[in-house]
């Protein structure tokens, strides 16, 4: 297997000289999630409804934009990437009617990747099933085929749908789209897609449950997909190196323990919050009193209630609808028009009586009582070998990276046949207070993770004072995620494949004001807590390159991404002397210190970016401070969108063992130590990623326990030269480097310098070993 760019050994990654390789990934893109022709972001109703004649061509980006957005995320210093698509961009059109055209795009962008270097693994997304149920992900047909009628979603609210919100786009409650998860909708596409054979063995289609029907077209699109890379020659491999399980799987109504009330684990209730009995008949057309709910600073609160009432419309399709336009047989013991779990006794529309309150609540295989473990290590697992399988039998060297639902307990693999060598354990992590609230508070934040796991009495010991308990307690958090990875599925990796900030904090203070901070400290604290928490790697949510600030992503509200139209992008054009010369090379032998070429903005229109002017067109990986001749005067730190946060250094290949890394972004300060029994040859050192924004020309110091390095900004990556490296040949045994560069005030103006006796974050965190608690 050494032929291989990425394998998986133990808990680390491996390169073909050996080295462990370190994950440093973004999310690739937010806008996959809808099409690009018509363009149907979520804010849209037009052509909202026309779900089968779409194109997903253009996503994540045109082919002849990709070197440009692929140029400025490897010279942020990312490594990988997690490859967004989605169900519906392979098979819209119909059942087996697959886009060759969205394929072959997705092929070329592909070989894009492929010239600057990237690690990607393909992630099937979704949200809340689709995006006619307030998401993305499945084709619209899967609905029908369900027995479900999209346009009957808003007046049932069986889906909350940003496309179709009846108060305007403008007012769609922020973060809404979430609760999806919980309304009938979502509730019977998951529950059918994961427990359909058990829970609605009378749904048969084309002479199948509809829980085979479902897995067989999603597990049967991704192969297709892989089948078309693979025959692409060139890709399979040397770019995708593997594929996710499915995007944040959810249990649906599996393990439902009483319909009737809302379960303990329903965390998130904003807006109306109807039980799933509620949903049921809301979905039927009968009018409820819902409660309705909203979130505050310490989570979700009661408000009142309010009359839900349909006015007789159903979420059903009608008994007499015209089901032949996908082709599919459906049996005759399935009747259209008709709740399907009122065909299978838990209630009575006759009476609207409920039966069977506790339906959900068990296995009708083993009788066993389900939660959210028996799920995931039963019907999610079911579903992971199958499409593990699947993708297998075409991709045989492919890397599985596996994610179970959010925040649940793992699978229990360890020992199993299941335990394969080249598995991935994919955890997702959000700081939920910071996501909900969209304000960054340094004052105080909660341990989510640790009352989930019962660790305190009660839910007030989890509140953690003051911003460095905060940053130390995401760290924990982190830590444990990966821990708990270890102990059910084995000795594998740990690589977060979602973690991220919003950027509209604060009701958009900083897109008014050109002020970043907030979103600079929330920033450094996630990467903190990622740099500390042990893992093999991340990917960061999220690249949108349609992001704007009056819409975010263009998703529900959403504006995550690193990237924005409307922000100061960081230079992509400057000259700068070939790389290589001797203005690009520093040594540990140069008395002057580490050196770099000094950008030179030019005037002019922006030459169009293609490997072949790759190394003449795009700047240098430094993000300088350098004055802006397009806008004069001096460039902010916050007009870049919170880059000096998450432009910062790495390992990226190391001779040995990681013992700890981290960078104190406060102090300007990187700190590595490492462990190896052998010393590098000169062709593959130890090598770091060094931002020049954080060190520049003269301002970098290095100290090191043994051995010579070397910061250049070279031919590496198939000849673009878009890092500066620090390579370090050391010798054996524990060795540390550390590495000096500006120390500023985190969010300041250019220019702006940091009081020499002010700690830096990492100092600070250091000095507390765990997290405070009240």
């Amino acid at each position: 297997m050494s032929f291989l760019r990425l394998r998986v050994e133990g808990r680390v990654f491996k390169d073909r000289h050996n080295r462990e390789v370190t994950l440093r990934g973004i999310n690739c893109a937010g806008d996959a999630k809808f099409p690009a022709s018509p363009d149907i972001p979520s804010h849209v109703k037009e052509h909202f409804s026309e779900g089968d004649d779409v194109s997903f061509v253009g996503r994540p980006f045109s082919v002849g934009e990709a070197h440009k957005h692929f140029a400025r995320l490897k010279r942020y210093g990312y490594n990988t990437i997690r490859y967004i698509f989605t169900w519906e961009a392979i098979e819209h059109a119909g059942p087996g009617r697959y886009d060759e055209d969205w394929i072959k795009h997705t092929i070329e962008v592909l070989r894009c990747a492929k010239d600057y270097g990237f690690f990607i693994f393909m992630d099937p997304h979704q949200d809340v099933w689709s995006r006619f149920s307030g998401g993305s992900g499945a084709p619209m047909w899967t609905l029908y085929a369900a027995g479900l009628d999209p346009q009957n979603f808003l007046p049932t609210e069986a889906a909350l749908v940003h496309n179709a919100w009846p108060e305007g786009p403008e007012n769609y409650p922020k973060m809404i789209w979430s609760t999806n998860y919980w309304r009938m909708v979502c509730q019977v596409m998951f529950t059918l897609f994961f427990g359909g054979k058990d829970f609605a063995p009378k749904a048969i289609i084309d002479g199948k449950n509809i829980q085979e029907y479902l897995q067989d077209h999603f597990t049967g699109a991704c192969k297709h997909l892989a089948q078309r890379i693979q025959e692409a020659g060139d890709i399979e491999n040397e770019v995708v190196i593997g594929w996710e399980s499915i995007n944040e799987p959810n249990k649906g109504l599996v393990g439902h323990v009483d319909v009737s009330v809302i379960p303990p684990e329903q965390k998130l209730q904003k807006g109306t919050s109807p039980t799933a009995w509620q949903a049921m008949l809301l979905g039927s057309g009968r009018p409820c009193e819902v409660d309705t709910w909203d979130i505050g600073g310490l989570g979700p609160y009661k408000t009142g209630t309010r009359l839900v009432d349909p006015k007789g419309a159903t979420a059903w399709l009608s008994s007499d609808h015209d089901d032949t336009k996908y082709g599919w047989k459906r049996d005759p013991g399935w009747r259209l028009g008709e709740c399907i779990w009122a065909q299978h006794g838990v209630w009575d529309p006759k009476n609207d009586q409920l039966l069977k309150k506790d339906y959900f609540s068990r296995d009708p295989k083993s009788g066993k009582s389900i939660d959210y473990e028996y799920f995931a290590n039963s019907y999610f697992m079911d579903y992971y070998r199958k499409h593990r399988d699947s993708i297998k039998s075409v991709h045989q060297q492919a890397i599985m990276f596996l994610q179970p639902p959010v925040l649940e307990i793992p699978p229990s693999l360890k020992g199993t046949p299941d335990d394969a060598p080249d598995m991935v354990y994919t955890p997702h992590f959000y700081d939920g207070i910071t996501l909900l609230t969209k304000k960054w508070n340094r004052y105080w934040n909660v341990d989510v993770f640790g009352i989930l796991r019962g660790k305190y009495l009660t839910p007030a010991f989890a509140i953690k004072i003051g911003e460095t308990a905060i940053r130390n307690c995401f760290k924990e958090q982190l830590t444990a995620i990966r821990q708990e990875g270890l102990e059910y599925m084995g000795n594998h990796p740990c690589v977060f494949s979602e973690i991220g900030i919003p950027y509209d904090m604060d009701d958009k203070y900083a897109y008014k004001t050109g002020d970043y901070t907030s979103q600079s400290l929330a920033m450094d604290a996630n990467h903190f807590a990622l740099e500390g928490s042990g893992i093999a790697g991340y990917t960061f949510w999220t690249y949108v390159a349609t992001n704007n600030h009056e819409w975010g992503d263009n998703w529900n509200g959403e504006d995550l991404s690193i990237f924005s139209l409307d922000d100061k992008p960081l230079p992509i054009s400057p000259h700068r002397s070939q790389p290589g010369t001797s203005s690009d090379v520093s040594t540990s032998d140069d008395a002057s210190g580490p050196s770099f070429s000094q950008s030179r903005l030019t005037t002019g229109s922006q030459t169009t970016i293609s490997p072949n002017n790759i190394k003449d067109t795009i700047a240098t990986p430094s993000i300088s401070r350098s004055t802006s001749v397009a806008t004069g005067g001096d460039v902010a730190v916050s007009g870049y969108r919170a880059a000096e946060a998450y432009v910062r250094p790495s390992p990226i290949y190391t001779v040995g063992t990681i013992k700890s890394y981290g960078f104190d972004l406060r102090n300007g300060i990187f700190s590595f130590v490492l462990k190896t029994d052998f010393s590098p040859s000169e062709e593959t050192p130890t090598e770091i990623f060094l931002p020049e924004f954080h060190f520049p020309k003269g301002s970098a110091r290095v100290e090191v326990t043994s051995g010579k390095w070397s910061i250049t900004v070279d031919e590496a990556d198939h000849g673009l030269g878009l890092l500066q490296r620090l390579r370090w040949w050391h010798g054996e045994g524990e060795q540390k480097i550390t590495v000096k560069g500006l120390k500023r005030k985190i969010g300041a103006a250019v220019g702006s310098e940091e009081p020499e006796d002010v700690p830096g974050y990492l100092e600070q965190c250091r000095q507390k070993t765990s997290c405070e608690v009240m």
